[in-house]
């Protein structure tokens, strides 16, 4: 993992994540940008064609002179937390978000892109129709979901959910790459609900594959996966909570209005987003 991409609106939020962008950055020997989108007005005025193209010009110099200004602000954050090693380019670009992270995602070849969420009601929105939201279908990039509510300490502990298909088996490797990177533990998940057609000579068959990785692997009845699954990551610590994202199903169910007012783990717990490859 060579490149993060890390989009700001220059907020709290976005600060908050800003810590974790820098933390993944040192960890992995990474660089990264420090992307900044703004989006003008449409403006008509027939009369005076000029005082549009005056208009819009004001518009740009604001911006820039703000994400000039905002960049002292974030090398003082990264001095903070003894990250001034940590290899930054900064990018200020007018347009749609969701657009202009898809094209630097593939045109600098980035690995991980790095956004703050708003906690508990922001989280729902993350997955349903907020610009993260937008990340995750249209950016096939690995993407982790910042709260605000998250205080970066140590990564020490990762919860992978997994149904042991095949493609969760590259999502797992790729876990376990970041993972070591932090020294970190990899567990594994399976809520086994009482229809699943899981057998656990295929569980055993994972574990001897993985025997030598820094995995643990935990299987548990319930029909609840939801509660299941804050449960284990309260009671494992969990530090970061890592999914296959498949077009958004479990991960869609996770983020109902319903869940936010009863469970409290997405407000606090980091999300890593994976796509299938």
């Amino acid at each position: 993992m060579k490149r993060i991409l890390f989009p700001t609106d220059f907020s709290e939020t976005a600060n908050n994540a800003f810590v974790y962008a820098l933390e993944m950055a040192k960890h992995l020997g990474a660089e990264f940008i420090v992307l900044h989108v703004y989006d003008s007005p449409n403006l008509t005025y027939e009369g005076c064609p000029s005082s549009i193209a005056s208009i819009y010009e004001t518009i740009e110099l604001k911006n820039f002179e703000n994400f000039k200004d905002q960049i002292p602000y974030l090398r003082k954050i990264a001095e903070q937390h003894h990250f001034e090693s940590v290899k930054m380019s900064h990018v200020l670009r007018r347009g749609n978000l969701v657009k202009i992270i898809k094209e630097i995602a593939e045109a600098e070849n980035i690995d991980l892109i790095v956004m703050g969420t708003h906690g508990a009601s922001g989280l729902k929105e993350v997955f349903l129709g907020s610009n993260t939201g937008f990340v995750i279908t249209q950016v096939p990039t690995t993407l982790l979901c910042v709260p605000i509510e998250a205080k970066y300490d140590k990564i020490k502990h990762i919860c992978f959910t997994t149904l042991f298909k095949g493609e969760d088996k590259k999502a797992l490797l790729e876990v376990l790459t970041i993972a070591k990177k932090f020294h970190a533990k990899v567990k594994c998940l399976t809520v086994k609900t009482s229809n699943s057609k899981l057998t656990y000579e295929h569980i055993e068959k994972w574990q001897s594959d993985f025997k030598k990785e820094p995995v643990e692997f935990f299987v548990i009845p319930n029909d609840n996966i939801k509660k299941t699954i804050n449960d284990f990551l309260v009671q494992q610590e969990i530090d970061v909570l890592a999914m296959l994202t498949h077009k958004r199903n479990l991960i869609e169910e996770l983020f109902t209005q319903s869940l936010t007012q009863k469970l409290s783990f997405q407000s606090k717990t980091p999300i890593s987003v994976l796509h299938e490859k």
